[in-house]
């Protein structure tokens, strides 16, 4: 079975400013991969380019197997992803607005349809159902993003910080669809600040600073904020004395 998602060497850079520096990772087909760091770690910018939205400048990202820039139209239409913005047309219901985004992906009108009704159920969306996207809370938008990135089941999904507008009822919600993605075979990526959350749901933790992997954590274990804390400042003292790379 091949790689979900996979970074590989990657090197980008905003003028001066190197975002990604020699950045490698992979996520495997039923595994949810969490990455965790600092703002301004690099974690956006590595979605970015798995999803074809930043070029890199050397390295590869790839897609199911292939360069996210040569993926077909048919492993793109596997892809489910929420960087940034929470996808929403803002004059769209939401009822309307996830079954566009099934379409998109190529579900046909009657799935669609079927979709979008299953996920404004699965994300206790109902009481807006028929309301226009741009009158949503941010969290309510936050919960419309996902479901318009996972209503055609996905076989990768991407997701920066999903649960940063939700209250504990979403992110339980979010968490327990995060869950059921990987254990149907997709592959998931996910960014966070929050630790315990991640920590909750994720097979595998990678630790992200200054535009760098610097390590791993495992999920489950005791004092994981401060094993993180720790692994930056090291990387940060290793810096600041010439023994990094």
């Amino acid at each position: 079975m091949s790689t979900a998602l996979a970074l590989v060497g990657a090197f980008k850079a905003y003028g001066e400013h190197a975002a990604l520096v020699d950045f490698t990772l992979d996520v495997q087909p039923g595994q949810i991969h969490a990455i965790v760091g600092l703002n301004g770690a690099g974690k956006t910018t590595a979605m970015k380019a798995l999803v074809g939205q930043t070029r890199l400048d050397q390295g590869e990202a790839l897609v199911l197997g292939s360069p996210i820039a040569d993926a077909s139209t048919s492993s793109l239409a596997r892809l489910g992803y929420v960087v940034d913005e929470p996808f929403g047309y803002p004059e769209l219901t939401v009822l309307a607005n996830i079954a566009f985004a099934a379409r998109l992906h190529g579900l046909s009108s009657d799935d669609a349809v079927a979709a979008s009704h299953t996920w404004v159920e699965r994300l206790d969306l109902h009481q807006w159902a028929h309301t226009r996207a741009r009158a949503l809370s941010l969290g309510n938008r936050q919960r419309l993003g996902f479901a318009c990135a996972s209503a055609h089941r996905p076989s990768v999904l991407i997701l920066d910080e999903p649960t940063n507008a939700l209250d504990p009822a979403g992110v339980l919600l979010l968490r327990d669809a995060l869950v059921d993605a990987a254990a149907r075979g997709a592959g998931v990526l996910v960014s966070s600040h929050h630790l315990d959350e991640v920590s909750r749901i994720a097979h595998l933790i990678t630790v992200v600073h200054a535009g760098r992997v610097i390590g791993t954590l495992e999920p489950g274990q005791v004092d994981l904020e401060r094993r993180f804390f720790e692994a930056v400042r090291a990387w940060d003292e290793d810096a600041r004395t010439g023994g990094t790379a």
